[in-house]
């Protein structure tokens, strides 16, 4: 019951551009091409075109994009792919857009840049589709967003009435409406074995198909010290240039981090950049979900050569990384065991 947000109604000439959707039906790849958006979708669809070799702008709010994962996410792909011939426009919005549909579009923003391209992509994000559903009148309640409100079981307000998926405004993922779904199910249909049956949304692995791959379970660091005020947290962090890429001309970075809590260093949150970190952020989610205590990760052998051995081989934690949340440093003082081949 989601629809695209195509583009902001107060941008005259958006219409001309397209949406996700639009860009899987694309029958010709456009040699220039403009995204707009900081998420993953607009990051993946830009690597994707990049590394086409078309000309690729993305337009970003701010100074970094994907600002919502932890911070050794966003910055470390957006220095990376910046370098990779990718054009990011940063502190950017658009003004207005001007051309015709299929033709050279001028797309016009507020710094006073002007950037022609022969498709424009909106990837800002999604709106429920949920106005004309006659919610109100059988009693379900959405909240401002105008997302359907449910409890941990997927009930909404009216009994016998439930809701899965986007449509709930948490995790939009597909993997988690499906196992929502089969919680929901089990509960329903399954007998009292599966009577408490429903998904815990905390600590979902999620991978982002950038250039190079990421993936991510958990808090991230801001978050954990949000939340766990008063209480110990630890990181440890590792930057390398994986193996793979020694012979190269051409390297791709690779960074983790892991986020820790209390003094048994409880594992919230681990964070990967790099080649692979899609494959090995599942497995790492299995831990994550069982409490795993950094004590955990350091007691499993290391499988040589591979990028993930640093998740169990980086020993030192960093130093005063709240500095370095802030921008008031940004060297390593994690374990520098690995030799990249620089």
């Amino acid at each position: 019951w989601y629809q695209r947000r195509v583009h902001g109604d107060e941008v005259p000439g958006a219409s001309l551009g397209t949406d996700s959707d639009g860009f899987f039906a694309w029958r010709e790849q456009p040699k220039r091409v403009a995204i707009v958006g900081a998420g993953y979708i607009a990051v993946e669809l830009a690597g994707v075109m990049n590394a086409l070799n078309s000309e690729t702008h993305l337009i970003i709010r701010h100074d970094q994009f994907l600002r919502n994962f932890d911070p050794i996410i966003s910055e470390t792909l957006t220095q990376y792919m910046g370098s990779t011939g990718l054009q990011v426009h940063k502190s950017s919005n658009v003004k207005r857009v001007e051309g015709e549909r299929g033709g050279p579009l001028k797309v016009h923003l507020d710094t006073g840049n002007t950037i022609e391209v022969d498709a424009l992509v909106w990837a800002i994000g999604r709106q429920p589709n949920t106005d004309d559903l006659g919610l109100d009148e059988a009693g379900v309640k959405t909240d401002k967003s105008n997302n359907i409100e449910v409890d941990k079981y997927q009930n909404t307000s009216a009994k016998g009435v439930y809701a899965v998926g986007d449509i709930q405004g948490k995790a939009l993922l597909t993997p988690v409406a499906i196992a929502a779904g089969r919680r929901l199910s089990n509960r329903l249909f399954g007998g009292p074995k599966f009577k408490d049956d429903h998904l815990d949304y905390e600590n979902i692995p999620t991978a982002i198909f950038s250039h190079p791959a990421t993936g991510t379970v958990g808090m991230s660091e801001p978050e954990a010290r949000e939340k766990f005020q008063g209480q110990k947290i630890t990181i440890y962090r590792s930057r390398f240039t994986p193996m793979y890429y020694g012979l190269l001309s051409k390297k791709a970075p690779a960074a983790y981090k892991i986020v820790c809590v209390g003094e048994e260093e409880r594992v919230v949150g681990v964070h990967m950049v790099g080649m692979g970190s899609d494959e090995s952020i599942q497995t790492v989610g299995i831990a994550v979900k069982m409490g795993a205590k950094k004590r955990d990760f350091d007691n499993t052998v290391a499988v040589h050569p591979t990028s993930a051995e640093e998740l169990v081989t980086t020993y030192v934690p960093v130093q005063d990384s709240s500095r370095l949340l802030m921008g008031c440093g940004t060297s390593d003082n994690a374990s520098r065991r690995k030799v990249s081949i620089d």
